[in-house]
């Protein structure tokens, strides 16, 4: 599945850009960036404006769990995403407000340790995303390298996804890739999100060969 990022960028254009490549994506998700500057309103707009489509809520919760899961989930938001590196308490938390509305959680692994991860573990209901931050994307040049197993779990990856990526993400396993600047800073928005899209449905029938 493709998750589409949508950060950086106003409301307007954030509803323009996912309804221009709404048909070649699966999951929204209502980047960390607009739900500081916008609010929750920022993922009522984009529940309200795409009911057909998985909306993720990307709060990086990473404390006050029960009340930031409360304002996503209320707010129509079908995911919400918590740090990995969180006390265990409010992960579980996450996972309780999330089975009480029916939701799911998504656990940010950026910056967490072999040794957590697999403490992390039994959460299996959640799923588990590896995270290039935007910054070591920027001024350090790291890639997404270290794809880890997560036993029983979804698993998903984010940062600096490229369409040469894709085969290593496929071979991995991986059930989401989210892409944000590749799909919404191209000339064709369109025509990337398409292109990964088809991308994605080659590799994965050439994998299951």
């Amino acid at each position: 599945m493709i998750q589409l990022a949508l950060d950086r960028m106003n409301m307007e254009e954030a509803i323009a850009m996912a309804r221009t490549v709404e048909s070649s994506i699966d999951w929204i998700e209502v980047g960390t960036s607009l739900i500081k500057e916008y609010g929750v309103n920022s993922i009522k707009e984009m529940s309200a404006h795409f009911p057909n489509k998985k909306i993720v809520a990307d709060m990086k919760t990473i404390d006050n769990a029960a009340y930031e899961m409360d304002l996503c989930f209320k707010n129509g938001a079908d995911m919400a995403t918590v740090m990995g590196g969180a006390p265990d308490i409010t992960i579980q938390a996450c996972l309780e407000k999330a089975s009480e509305y029916k939701g799911q959680i998504m656990i940010d692994l950026l910056n967490v340790s072999d040794s957590r991860l697999e403490r992390l573990q039994m959460y299996k209901q959640a799923i588990f995303c590896e995270h290039v931050s935007k910054d070591s994307q920027e001024n350090a040049n790291q890639s997404l390298l270290n794809v880890r197993s997560h036993a029983g779990s979804m698993r998903a990856a984010a940062g600096g996804i490229t369409l040469s990526s894709i085969p290593a993400m496929i071979a991995n396993r991986l059930d989401v890739m989210i892409i944000g600047s590749a799909i919404t800073k191209a000339k064709d928005p369109a025509d990337a999100a398409r292109r990964f899209k088809e991308a994605m449905n080659m590799e994965k029938d050439v994998s299951s060969v």
